[in-house]
């Protein structure tokens, strides 16, 4: 007698399926769908976001110049009666700018960066420090854009580091050598506060840094990412000043940027009338943004109230001094912001950022 049972005409190690139920689903077929259906989902979601991130720097530099337009209006009538000679000239001081930043950011890294798409990250960034104080704009974007050519977080931190360092320190001394051989020092002493205002500053500065210290003593989860930091921090350095093409670059560049800053402003000044001396200028640029450069104000605001006190404090006329602030953050700043904005829209639709 022939069995009747169902499993008898089954093959080997495949399991009885009762009647009427639906045949289980091929785990090799089902995989390739969802991943197709999950990619598309993913790439549509990131859509929008990709889209405000293209976008929020051309609304950003709208908004600026929408909510600044007696500045702007004020800054562009005098610059249309300027000697456009001049004015040439402080566009090209300002065009090696940018150039002096490229090769600062490189020489503080050992690896090799792409020159063009460094120059342009540096031009975009330009546009992203109205956005945050104290640099943090041209920070953010260059940390991007070293993290997109594949250098670890740590030590893209610590070139920032490192390049804010050596600038700080490039900018000093170059301040120490005007004061030395220009004979204007004398009237900075009318810029210096008195004691009632150097003793709260000093005690606010010393208490960050016993804040920060007992931080970095008692939290453990805090020490060990500084620690690290640190440690990759002077390596990159030791590596970076065992070469001397970058040593070269570093430094180079970070003399160069205050002093090609400080000739865009003597040529603002001599197309406007200024009256000074062009050393009297770069000290002036040079002390003012020495001063009060740490002060969290977005687009050096509080540098251009400086200077202008500072150059009336050389010689100059209170109303020639303040076209000439005016005139040099419109070429320095105002005019490469909205081309530095579409800069920085392109780079994060290229994914370089």
């Amino acid at each position: 007698m022939l069995s009747t049972s169902p499993s008898g005409s089954l093959p080997p190690g495949a399991a009885a399926r009762p009647e009427g139920a639906a045949p289980a689903p091929s785990v090799t077929g089902a995989c390739p769908g969802s991943t197709a259906t999950a990619r598309p989902a993913s790439r549509s979601s990131a859509r929008p976001v990709r889209l405000a991130l293209c976008l929020a720097p051309l609304l950003l530099a709208a908004g600026w110049a929408v909510a600044n337009r007696p500045m702007v209006y004020e800054g562009v009538r005098r610059l249309v009666a300027a000697d456009p000679g001049w004015l040439l000239a402080g566009a090209g001081f300002t065009s090696l700018t940018w150039v002096a930043a490229s090769c600062a950011r490189q020489g503080a890294l050992p690896d090799r960066l792409p020159p063009g798409l460094l120059l342009a990250s540096q031009f975009a960034a330009g546009a992203a420090n109205h956005a945050l104080p104290a640099g943090l704009g041209a920070h953010a974007v260059t940390l991007r854009f070293l993290r997109g050519r594949g250098v670890p977080l740590d030590r893209a931190t610590a070139s920032i580091g490192l390049y804010s360092l050596a600038r700080s320190t490039a900018k000093t001394l170059v301040l120490l050598v005007f004061l030395a051989v220009s004979p204007a020092w004398r009237r900075l002493g009318d810029l210096v506060p008195d004691g009632r205002l150097v003793v709260p500053l000093a005690a606010v500065a010393g208490g960050a840094v016993a804040v920060a210290g007992v931080l970095l003593t008692v939290v453990r989860p805090l020490r060990r990412p500084v620690t690290g930091l640190l440690r990759s921090a002077l390596a990159d350095a030791r590596a970076v000043h065992s070469r001397p093409c970058r040593v070269l670059a570093l430094w180079g560049g970070a003399v160069a940027m205050p002093l090609v800053q400080a000739g865009t402003l003597a040529c603002v000044g001599a197309s406007l009338g200024l009256g000074l001396p062009w050393e009297q200028v770069v000290l002036a640029h040079l002390a003012a943004g020495t001063a009060v450069g740490a002060v969290p104000a977005p687009g050096g605001l509080a540098v251009d109230a400086a200077l202008v006190w500072t150059l009336v404090a050389f010689g100059a006329g209170p109303a020639a001094a303040t076209a000439t602030v005016i005139g040099y953050r419109v070429l320095s700043d105002w005019v490469p912001l909205l081309p530095g904005a579409l800069v920085l829209s392109a780079l994060i639709r290229a994914k370089v950022l």
